[in-house]
């Protein structure tokens, strides 16, 4: 592909002299000519160049004002300014401006300028590249900050109960978003559990999903349980949340491995499912309305279910169902439906299928199996985030 190049000066015979150099290497290129700066940046904004050829003095702008003009036009492109003799310090002045080379009329061959050219071009690659690595590291550890606080180490005191978690943020490269989840084990031996979504994606669904998953641990450990919980969980959503169209949902569980049962609150949340030896079963449980809803007029009724010796429930956001299946009965509720295709959501009654048809005595590489599964259905069709929670306990 030829290089497309700009070439910005004022001066005809300068002009023509680039020109004739250009057209005496063996460079394939494209160029176009402007004589001021801000008929420069109007040519940046229409079309895309590879490197611009600058001339230090202009009508418009002069000195190293002319590069910073340049480059607030277009970051992407490379820049090689022209100066005169008497200038080579003004040149080492437009590298320290942002330039990726310079070069002093009157002292160019084409095999210079050929060279000049190339290597400006690769250098503004190279520096572009670096950007976007420095870019995603600050990312990956601004998620691994956010991760910290959405999917903590789980407090376990008992050997009888494992937890074992999974998340996804929704597209590629995404920070957090508002899904979180906790485990703590209460000195009675109850071990509670929460996994919630708040709705949104992005920096302030997560701050808020941080802030809860503290709360809840806090509270929990505090010795506050079911409906009164809820009641100051949603006091502080309320409180922190950035804006009054926020809601959480969320599924409550305190599991009492020594009588085998298990008391649920599911606040606008699926029901979890239980992992026995006869297969994969809905818990079914009451429901209530999702924090922020309908502020102070919550109802949160608890269910109370017997539970195996042992066995595993699995409890997880709606980033899990909602993503597209492609078996039939794959119904947009999770009822089935008879839909099938492009358009067929997987719902609780495919993940059910996944669920029957992935086993594995081991919890992590379970979900592993489980997880690849459902994104491959999937194929990044739907992009919500995504978490999970396994709890397996021996009684």
């Amino acid at each position: 592909m030829p290089f497309r190049i700009l070439l910005v000066e004022d001066d005809d015979g300068d002009a023509l002299l680039v020109t004739e150099l250009l057209r005496d290497t063996d460079l394939r290129h494209s160029l176009a000519r402007r004589r001021t700066a801000a008929e420069a940046r109007r040519a940046l904004a229409e079309a895309a160049y590879d490197c611009v050829l600058l001339d230090l003095h202009l009508p418009d702008v002069s000195g190293l004002s002319t590069v910073a003009a340049v480059q607030d036009a277009d970051t992407d492109t490379a820049i090689i300014v022209l100066t005169g003799l008497a200038e080579s310090r003004a040149g080492v002045d437009a590298l320290a401006a942002g330039a990726q080379d310079y070069l002093v009329k009157g002292k160019v061959e084409p095999e210079l300028l050929q060279r000049a050219v190339r290597y400006a071009v690769q250098r503004k690659r190279a520096e572009r590249a670096s950007a976007a690595l420095q870019l995603g590291r600050l990312r990956a550890a601004e998620n691994a900050r956010l991760e910290r606080g959405l999917l903590p180490e789980p407090i376990l005191s008992s050997g009888s109960v494992t937890a074992t978690s999974r998340y996804f943020p929704g597209r590629a490269q995404a920070l957090l978003g508002g899904d979180f989840l906790d485990v703590v084990q209460t000195p009675d031996g109850i071990v509670h559990a929460i996994i919630g979504d708040v709705s949104g994606h992005g920096p302030d669904a997560a701050a808020l999903g941080v802030c809860l998953r503290i709360a809840w641990r806090t509270l929990t450990l505090g010795g506050h349980r079911g409906h009164e919980l809820l009641h100051l969980l949603e006091r502080i959503h309320i409180a922190e949340r950035s804006g009054s169209d926020l809601f959480t949902t969320c599924t409550m569980i305190a599991l009492d491995p020594e009588s085998a049962t298990m008391t649920l609150h599911l606040v606008g949340h699926h029901e979890p499912v239980l992992l026995t030896s006869d297969g994969a079963h809905p818990v079914s449980a009451a429901h209530g309305v999702a924090l922020g809803i309908v502020p102070g007029l919550g109802k949160w009724p608890a269910t109370t279910v017997s539970l195996p010796r042992s066995g595993a429930l699995i409890a997880y956001t709606d980033g899990l169902i909602e993503g597209y299946g492609d078996e039939p009965g794959d119904g947009p509720d999770g009822g089935g439906g008879g839909r099938r295709g492009a358009d067929a959501r997987l719902g609780v009654d495919g993940l059910l299928r996944v669920l029957e048809k992935t086993r594995d005595p081991d919890p992590g590489q379970h979900l592993n199996a489980v997880l690849d599964t459902v994104r491959a259905k999937n194929a990044e069709r739907h992009t919500d985030d995504l978490a999970v929670l396994r709890l397996d306990w021996t009684a």
